[in-house]
Order: C-alpha cells, then structure tokens, then sequence
C-alpha cells in the first residue's frame, strides 16, 4: 500500500498555492521531485496554535522544519537534487544559507514588523484564516516570533530595537537578491534545465514578496526591477504548480468569504435563551384543557 504524505501549511491566496514561505519551498520541491503530497491547509483549524508549519506526515512519523522535510523526502527516494555535482551541491547550501541570513530577515520585516503593511495586509489575513477566538491572538503572537527571529538572525539581543539593524537588514537584503539576479542570469532555473532544492528555496522566499499587494516595501520594488527573477517565480507558477493547488487556494477563498458571512450573521442575530422543553400537564390538568 502507498504510504501518503500529508503536509500541514497556511492555506493560498494572491495567486500562491501557500502565502507562507517555508510551506512553499515544500510545495515547490514536492512537484519537483514528483512526491504527492496531500495538502491540509491549518486555516480556520486550532492547528492555527498548536501546528509547526510546514509539518510533514508519513504515517506515525511527523517532520517540521523545510530542511528537515526535503531530507526525509529524499530518503523516499524523492530527490530533485539527483544529477547535482558536488560543486553544485555545495554551491547549493551556500544560497541557501545566503537566503536565510540576508533574505529571511528583511521578509519578516517586510510582512510582519513594517506598521502599514502589517495593519493593512498580514494582520488581517492571518485573523480572518484564524477561528474565534484565536483570531485575535495568532497575529500578534507571530508578529513577536518574527520579530524576535530577526534579532536572533543579526545577531543582536532581544533588548535591542529593530529601528538600530533595519537599514543593515535591508542593504543586505537587495545585495541577496542583486546575487541571486547574478547567478540565475538568462535560465530558467539555477541549474541547467532542471528545478533542484535551491530553486525551491528561492521560489518560497521570492514569491510572496513579488505577489503581495504590499502597501510599503522598497524590497518589493527592488525585486520588481530584477526581470529574471519575477520571471523565474511566474514560471515556477506556471509550469510545475498544478491546477490542484489553484483549485485549493480558491476554495479556501470560497470557504474563507462564506465564514466571515456566518460570523457576521451571527453577530447581528438576537441572543435567544434555550429551549427548554415545556413540562408535562398533571393528569387533573389535561382532564380539564381544551385542545387547540
């Protein structure tokens, strides 16, 4: 019998399979390395608070973590970094330990400590994919997770404020994408003619910056600037997402509007007390009443 994988992983929207970038670099590597994997998006769920997503499972063995998650499907036999040299796969673990420490922080900034862009995109989405009444919780506690993770990144205490590293995070952030501009040049992907994990890990953390509809992010319009790598993440869409990961990001989109309806309704309704059942007529009683 075929053993199922089921990732766990917020659910799609602005055209994205996931708007989470570690649960894209799954989903991406997933379609490269032909493994199946059935998605369960935690919107709407208490998986919200208590998942680590992206989380792998296989049967009784649960995986978290992208690196963790591409290895194990690599012992599956699953691997889209096959036919890599040993230069390339070293070149590999380079990027993506550069994407990690020069990207990373800027995205959470981006998305999750930039005052506008968190009150007018992040906050809102992940509240209205969260259920009562985790919904006014999950925002704010992962807006402080990312915030500390930034700190951590660069090295600096969590007594320190943001506002001393943010420029420094942002510089290297656009040199990041300036490097991965350089070695992508005219192909299609990083390698040959062949997506591999470093592709995967790009597209996750290059996607939702070039997606969103951010209302402030100098980032943004610097990766705009860079055609290769905006086409790089339209092709990947494109070419290797499937019509089944769209299908999915609308139907959460459908269920999504039908909740917010119900909760709305459910607002404006007047409190009625319980029924209670009415007591049972003493036998004088019902001698005596008349029937309607």
């Amino acid at each position: 019998m075929k053993t199922i994988h089921k990732l766990r992983c917020w659910g799609g929207d602005w055209g994205l399979p996931s708007v989470h970038t570690d649960s894209l670099v799954v989903l991406a590597y997933a379609k490269f390395s032909g493994a199946k994997l059935s998605v369960s998006p935690v919107d709407w769920t208490w998986k919200t608070l208590t998942a680590s997503v992206p989380e792998l499972v296989c049967g009784d063995t649960v995986v978290e973590e992208p690196t963790q998650i591409l290895n194990f499907l690599r012992k599956q036999r699953f691997n889209a970094d096959y036919e890599l040299t040993a230069r390339q796969g070293a070149d590999t673990m380079a990027y993506i330990a550069l994407l990690e420490e020069k990207l990373r922080p800027a995205l959470l900034h981006t998305f999750w400590v930039d005052a506008e862009n968190y009150s007018n995109l992040t906050r809102p989405w992940f509240a209205s994919r969260s259920p009562f009444p985790l919904n006014f919780f999950i925002p704010s506690r992962l807006a402080n997770a990312a915030l500390a993770r930034i700190l951590v990144t660069r090295g600096e205490g969590l007594l320190h404020r943001i506002s001393e590293v943010e420029g420094k995070i942002y510089s290297d952030a656009k040199e990041c994408l300036n490097l991965l501009s350089y070695r992508l040049g005219t192909a299609d992907y990083f390698f040959d003619n062949s997506p591999t994990s470093l592709d995967a890990f790009a597209f996750g953390f290059l996607a939702p910056l070039h997606k969103a509809d951010l209302a402030s992010s100098p980032l943004q319009s610097h990766l705009r600037q860079l055609d290769n790598l905006t086409r790089f993440c339209d092709n990947i869409l494109a070419e290797t997402m499937d019509a089944n990961l769209q299908k999915l990001t609308q139907l959460v989109n459908k269920e999504s509007n039908l909740i917010e309806k119900m909760d709305d309704n459910l607002r404006s309704s007047p409190q009625h007390k319980p029924h209670r059942a009415e007591p049972k007529p003493s036998l004088s009683s019902s001698k005596n009443s008349t029937p309607a």
